[in-house]
């Protein structure tokens, strides 16, 4: 019966709401410096766009790590395990802050790869002071995730929510002050949008751990934290979930910083035009990724009660419920393809006008593409947060490496380069890797919760 899925909507969307805005709000933080640097020219924009190329890919490795909190965190709340999940998060938020750190110096050695990259000059001495305070920037956030990721395990996904809105009204404001020197303060252009950055997120750690510090269910595991006191089997359980899941991320946002440098070797205007479709895409792809940690922390807690129909029932009116609001994305971004992009861009300027004309052009072409991967794109991440509920991550990660970069880069690769697609060459690879990786991840999905099934039965 259709209703046997249509009746978990209501639920799945409570859990999932919290957990969009949250994720949307650091879309929003991205979005917020896109629109203000958009102000100072297109050149400012793509150097924008290369400073955070490098975060994107240090920023999977630590959200895609932390995410092994949550199935732990869900599984034991399902359980009723206290011990068990006080230790998950305690040995997650370990590994966290060590990888922060080692995140935040990977990016620092890899800063001079920005000369050999045969990206625009201009755009690469902007990105350079840019990059030195983002930077910085990974360790709270890495921090903030592992709290986010626990709050979420525990299905208190509205603390994260608040914490990234009080993140975004500090980062707007001092965005203001400080790219464009307001009320006395210095201009710093985009420098100034590192400080924002910078400051909203380490306010958003402080204030993510005081209202769980607050709450009832969450207080005793976030209080007295002895984190050197640690088990190797806790940590090599950590790690054994966290290190697929960081890969996954990895795959799939490298392959979309590739689209950012391949753009760049086309030139400025396809670059800032692809930081433009990307950011839009990336805003619709947060709500699929709500659904995604609603679907992990739904499976994981069926998993702790052994509840393996009722898994697989749940998870399907996820996919169902996240597939339809795809649909209704990818019509918007099909009506509204050359409206969007005007939003970026300063067309009172008339120095400019040329520039951010053709801007607009490349980007309402690549906003027609990502109309189509919408539904590819929700599916493959919402079938991953139901396999990370299962704690299943060896093989997803191995289906995400074939999908993204033996399948979809080799077609960004040739038909950016070597074809008159250009900037949608890029886009069109995109696509077929998410398609090809929903395609194998369903298939993955659909066999694993039916052998769970059989094997409880007999």
């Amino acid at each position: 019966m259709f209703s046997n899925y249509t009746k978990e909507f209501k639920y799945n969307v409570s859990l999932a709401t919290p957990v969009i805005l949250g994720m949307l709000g650091h879309t929003v933080v991205a979005l917020v410096d896109n629109i203000m640097v958009g102000q100072l020219g297109t050149a400012e924009l793509a150097a924008v766009s290369l400073g955070n190329s490098f975060m994107f890919i240090a920023m999977s490795l630590g959200i895609g790590f932390s995410t092994a909190i949550t199935p732990l965190v869900a599984e034991a709340d399902g359980e009723g395990n206290f011990e068990a999940g006080k230790s998950s998060f305690k040995h997650g938020l370990f590994l966290c802050i060590v990888l922060g750190i080692a995140l935040f110096l990977m990016v620092l050695v890899a800063k001079p790869l920005m000369y050999v990259m045969n990206q625009p000059p201009e755009v690469v001495n902007l990105a350079m002071p840019y990059l030195n305070l983002v930077a910085i920037s990974l360790i709270p956030l890495i921090i903030f995730q592992a709290f986010k990721q626990f709050s979420d395990g525990l299905s208190l996904t509205r603390y994260p929510m608040y914490a990234t809105i009080v993140a975004n009204i500090v980062n707007i404001i001092l965005n203001y002050l400080f790219i464009f020197g307001k009320f006395g303060f210095p201009q710093l252009g985009i420098v100034g949008a590192a400080i924002g950055t910078l400051a909203s997120r380490l306010i958003m750690v402080g204030y993510l751990w005081y209202m769980l510090s607050q709450h009832y269910k969450s207080r005793e595991y976030v209080l007295h934290i002895r984190l050197f006191k640690l088990t190797k089997a806790m940590l090599k359980k950590v790690i054994g979930l966290g290190l697929p899941s960081s890969m996954q991320m990895f795959f799939e946002v490298a392959i979309f910083t590739a689209a950012i440098w391949l753009s760049g070797i086309l030139g400025k205007n396809p670059q800032a035009a692809n930081q433009i479709a990307l950011n839009l895409s990336s805003m619709t792809f947060m709500v699929a990724m709500g659904f995604s940690v609603a679907a992990m922390i739904r499976v994981g807690n069926q998993k702790g009660m052994s509840r393996f129909k009722e898994l697989r029932r749940i998870a399907f009116s996820i996919f169902l419920l996240t597939t339809i609001l795809a649909v209704v994305f990818a019509i918007l971004f099909m009506i509204f393809n050359t409206a969007l992009p005007k939003l970026y861009l300063d067309f009172d300027d008339t120095e400019n006008f040329v520039d951010n004309f053709q801007v607009v052009t490349i980007a309402s072409k690549l906003l027609l593409i990502a109309a189509v991967f919408q539904i590819s794109d929700a599916l493959q991440v919402v079938t991953l947060g139901a396999l990370r509920g299962m704690q299943d991550v060896k093989i997803p990660t191995l289906i995400t490496f074939v999908a993204y970069w033996l399948i979809g880069f080799p077609i960004s690769f040739y038909l950016s380069m070597y074809s008159d697609y250009g900037s949608s060459g890029i886009w069109i690879g995109l696509l077929a890797g998410l398609t090809a990786s929903a395609v194998m991840l369903f298939i993955r999905f659909n066999y694993l919760s039916k052998r769970l099934i059989e094997n409880a039965a007999n």
